[in-house]
């Protein structure tokens, strides 16, 4: 075997089109471009939003401000219980959102983000009621009951906005003031 002797797999090599190369070969002429117009011409391209003509969608739709107009990045989801259900728990059972899955009052991938008890129903027995919010008729009735509410802390950001004194001047965050 010499180098002359390789060859393409057979079917894997296809001879490209040659256009604008005569009439008896089938693509003379127009070179299968059709006659005159836009889409005939060299770098005569539609843009891919271009709607024949009709006022193109991004113009049809509303002009609403916002980032994507929606806060849904910023939402805090809270999955929410009332206190109606905790009646299932004995006197001085400690209440956490991994407690509140396990019981099935919530999924566990909700038991991992915000949970908020609400102060629907009535309780009747001292709880230890661990969340991250409550509602202030759910705190009276808990400590009503005999029992306590403590508080999940969540992580705060401080805000990075600029902001104005009572003067209405623009003051620098923290970071950015002279000492």
């Amino acid at each position: 075997m010499k180098l002359s002797d390789l060859r393409p797999a057979p079917g894997s090599h296809k001879a490209e089109k040659r256009v604008g190369r005569g009439h008896g070969s089938g693509r003379g002429k127009t070179a299968g471009r059709g006659t005159k117009g836009q889409k005939a011409r060299t770098g005569g391209k539609i843009h891919r939003a271009f709607n024949g003509g009709q006022t193109r969608l991004s113009k049809r739709l509303p002009f609403l401000r916002g980032l994507g107009n929606s806060n849904y990045a910023f939402r805090k989801n809270y999955a929410v219980v009332n206190i109606a259900k905790l009646t299932r728990y004995a006197a001085g059972t400690e209440v956490t959102p991994a407690m509140l899955a396990e019981s099935g009052l919530m999924t566990a991938t909700e038991s991992e983000g915000l949970v908020k008890i609400l102060g629907n129903g009535e309780l009747d027995r001292a709880l230890t009621v661990r969340a991250h919010k409550f509602t202030e008729g759910a705190r009276e009735k808990i400590e009503a009951a005999g029992g306590s509410v403590e508080l999940i802390p969540t992580r705060v950001y401080e805000k990075t906005k600029r902001r104005k004194d009572e003067f209405g001047k623009r003051v620098p965050p923290p970071q950015y003031q002279r000492v």
